[in-house]
This record gives structure tokens, sequence and C-alpha cells, in this order.
């Protein structure tokens, strides 16, 4: 299994780059690769990469598949004498990556064929840091995608990968933030073969990643042991945000792309809260800030679209008279707010945390076994709940501001509930589905409130925006009575299972 960050390289920054990766003892060489697919994409929709590489005149055949952590990539390579006509994938049995390839391609409705090629000049080179080594990579080329037709589609390649090759992760992620900060480079999990795989649809991108339910696997005796949650959890939650971070890079994110990568980011600053205690001082403060920035800045630029398009179209369905087109707020791009250096490096150092000694049961200092870790958090779920119990009947008396601690807390709940939910008695299911009409009563509050405010700063320009304002304050005690009836109707924190 391989360790390793990609980046994007801004076109600014590309001479330095280039620069830097030539200096000292490196080598230059010539990579043609061939990637294959089946008709219905069995591969490609898997997340799982098949191809054969000429490198400096030696062909080798890689199977790449996706692995259990935001670092991680199960990966097997064949040295192979000659090329063949299709690639073998025969070759890769015995390995995980060849049992996912086996098991995709059990599925296909077709035989293999060439979807793509690629043609890249890499440059390596070996970066030596204190007990151990890091191969920089750095690619320059194009793809060609043409499906098994004639018409063929390219796409540039300009990008820097850093892999661990011996030492400790601690080594590879000192490296990456160093090379990071000093030429601006950005994270990007796209892949030359998911950039194949968009030349050859009409209108492709990655569809907005939404959580993913924790899994304990084979290992439900150590999943809620302290260090092992706490890498579990906060590798579930960068997967949600590298993902829909990659697409902001790539310039093909939507609104719901922005979305989910904030909710990535309040999920990622729940764990970090509400699980530090299971394996105490781990967890570096340092992460806080610039996770809290990125996320207010998004919040800025997706409140007011949200509030303009939802409430907007109830208000022209109410009979609110035509206004005049609303002058946007000057704001940064989206590649601005998640290309700080600051957030980069945190990502960089989250993901270097959950690739840590992963996959080992052993205890580490301080960390809490499976049970008092089981004690702990039945504890602040049932402390989060009763809170939540405690708004509800005191609901409609709260000012917005203390409204909206109560929509901030009951998505902690929420989450941390998700977290663990495996640990719960039916995953806790009919528990997380009690607290939705909550959540989304409290927010439709939200965004009332966001729309409230931002209707009465356009009154003074525009007359008519009064409509939504009074509007608006109609609807507010309706608004705050059902989602105080929501709240009451919150459940009781299910139990843990047994040993």
């Amino acid at each position: 299994m391989e360790v390793e960050f990609k980046f994007s390289i801004p076109p600014k920054r590309l001479a330095a780059v280039k620069a830097a990766a030539r200096r000292g003892a490196s080598t230059a060489i010539r990579m043609e690769a061939r990637y294959f697919d089946t008709a219905d994409k069995a591969l490609s929709s898997r997340g799982i990469a098949l191809r054969l590489r000429n490198e400096g005149g030696h062909w080798v055949q890689t199977v790449k598949a996706m692995g259990d952590g935001p670092l991680d990539r199960e990966e097997h390579n064949v040295g192979l004498d000659t090329p063949p006509a299709l690639a073998r994938p025969a070759l890769h049995a015995g390995t995980k990556a060849g049992e996912r390839l086996r098991e995709a391609l059990d599925s296909a409705q077709g035989p293999l064929l060439e979807t793509y090629r690629t043609e890249i000049d890499r440059t390596l080179r070996n970066l030596a840091f204190r007990g151990g080594v890091v191969e920089l990579a750095f690619d320059f080329g194009r793809i060609v995608a043409h499906g098994g037709t004639p018409q063929e589609k390219q796409a540039p390649v300009c990008e820097l990968e850093l892999e661990l090759k011996e030492g400790p992760v601690a080594g590879l992620v000192e490296v990456a933030t160093q090379w990071a900060s000093q030429h601006d480079l950005v994270l990007n999990t796209v892949s030359k073969a998911e950039r194949g795989e968009r030349l050859l649809a009409a209108q492709w991108a990655r569809p907005p990643s939404k959580a993913r339910p924790m899994v304990a696997g084979g290992r439900r005796r150590q999943f809620l042991k302290g260090q092992v949650l706490q890498r579990a959890v906060l590798a579930n939650c960068l997967a949600q945000i590298l993902a829909n971070a990659s697409e902001i890079v790539e310039g093909s994110a939507g609104q719901e792309h922005v979305h989910q990568l904030r909710i990535g980011i309040r999920r990622l600053r729940t764990a970090l809260r509400e699980l530090d205690a299971l394996a105490p001082g781990r967890f570096d403060p340092a992460w806080e800030l610039p996770l809290v920035e990125v996320f207010r800045r998004l919040g800025q630029l997706r409140d007011r679209e949200q509030a303009l398009d939802t409430i907007g179209a109830e208000l022209r369905e109410a009979g609110a008279p035509p206004s005049g087109k609303h002058a946007a707020t000057a704001t940064a791009s989206l590649l601005d707010i998640v290309g700080t250096a600051e957030f980069q490096a945190v990502l960089i150092s989250l993901m270097g945390f959950t690739a840590q000694n992963h996959g080992t049961a052993a205890q580490e200092d301080g960390a809490l076994g499976a049970g008092k870790a089981r004690r702990y958090l039945h504890q602040r779920l049932q402390a989060l709940c009763a809170k939540a119990h405690k708004d509800a009947r005191r609901f409609g008396s709260l000012s917005f501001d203390e409204q909206h601690r109560v929509r901030k807390r009951l998505k902690r709940l929420r989450f941390l509930a998700e977290f663990v939910a495996p640990a719960m008695e039916g995953d806790g299911g009919d528990f997380l589905a009690s607290l939705q009409p909550a959540l989304s009563a409290l927010g439709r509050l939200n965004d009332e409130q966001v729309a409230s405010a931002l209707y009465r700063s356009l009154a003074d320009q525009d007359p008519k925006a009064w409509f939504g304002v009074g509007w608006l304050a109609a609807r507010r005690p309706s608004s705050v009575k059902a989602t105080k009836k929501a709240l009451s109707r919150v459940g009781e924190v299910p139990r843990f299972r047994k040993r």
C-alpha cells in the first residue's frame, strides 16, 4: 500500500516547481500509458484503474484501487517483457487490489478495451529527511481519450506527487507541508484516470460527496478504542472534505459541492471537539482556526445564494412585486478560499494523522480502551440529547442567536451519533431518524432569518424588498412553533452493543 500526497500546481508556479524538481540528483523519464475499462465502466465506476505503462523502456502493468483512508491506495505492479495487446487482469491475482479488480470485472457487461492514454514527462527525485526518504514525481504532459473511437479529446497534466518510500509518515507530512507552502500547491485527489473518464463523457464531474456511514467491519472489538476511533472518524471526515475541495480545484464545483464541503468541515470540527478525550493531546489545537475561517468564508458565499434562490422563489409565489437585480457582494473565489496555505497545511497534517500506524490495534499512552470509551461516548450523547429536550421546552422564548446555538448543538449530537453508530443497537437508525425533522426545521428557520436580514439590507436601494421583510416576519411564529414541535420528538439515545 502506498502513502502519498498529490497536488495541483498553479500556472504561475509551474516554472519554479519544475526547477525545484530538477535540482540536485534527478531522473527524467518518458511515460506512455494505456488505460482499460469495459463499455459499462465496471472499473472506473468503482474507483479502479487498470493500465499498461512504458516507463523509460520497461513495461509495467498496474492496478490501483481505493484504500481505507484518504492517503491510502491499493496498488499492485507486474513487470512485463513485452506489452500485450490488452491488459491481463489475472496477473494481479492474490492481491487486495487484484481482488477488487476481479469483483468489478465479474459484474461487467462486456470485455476490456482501451479507453484513453497518457503521455507524460516525469521528473523523479528523492528527498531525504531524518529517518526516511520521500520520492518526488513532477508530471507534465497530456491525457488523450478516445473510448475506442477515432475521435480524440485532450486535457493537460501538471501535478506533483510526494510518496513515502521509507520512514515514518510524519516525515512525509513535513516534506509535503514545506513544498505546499513554498510553491502554493493545492491538494487534489482527482486522478489521471478520472480525468480520462471526464474527457470521455460529454459533461461530467464527480458528484458532490456526502458523508459515508461509519463501518466497524472486522475490527468491531477495536472500533471504540480511543486511537482507533479517532483515526477512523477523521479519515471519514477527510474523505468528504477532500473529494469536494478537489472539485473546486478542478473548477467543476457547484453549490452542492460547497454545501457538502462545509458539512465535512463541521463534522470534522465536531470530531475534534467530542473525541479528543478518547486519546488526549493527539489533536493539534492549531487545526481549528483555519477550519473555522474556511467554513465561515464558504458560508458567506452560500448563504446569500440560498436565500435568494429558495426564499426568493417562495416570495414570488406569494405575490411579491418584481424587484431589480441585486448586486452581488464582491467575494474571493472558491479556489482562493480552499487554496490558502493555512487550510492546506491543516489538511496535510490531518491526512498524516489518519495514516500513522494505520490498521494497528496497539494501545497508545493515555488512550481509552473500548470499555471506557463506550461509557464516555454514551454520556456525551446523553448530555447533548438532554440539552435538546430542554431546548424544545423553551425554544419559543429564545433569541435568534440562542436558537442558532440550538441548531449547532443538535448537529453535534447528530454527527457524534453517526460516528459511533456501528456500536449502537440497531446502528442508531431510529435515533438518527428522530433528529432529522428537527434539523430540517432549524435549517429552514435559519434560512428565513438570513433572508430577512438580506432583504432588510436591500430595502434601502429597492423598496420592493420590504415585501420580503414583512412576509418573513409574518411567517416566523409558525416556523418557530413547527421547530419546537420537531425538537420535542427527538428520541432517546440507544444503548451501545455489548462487547
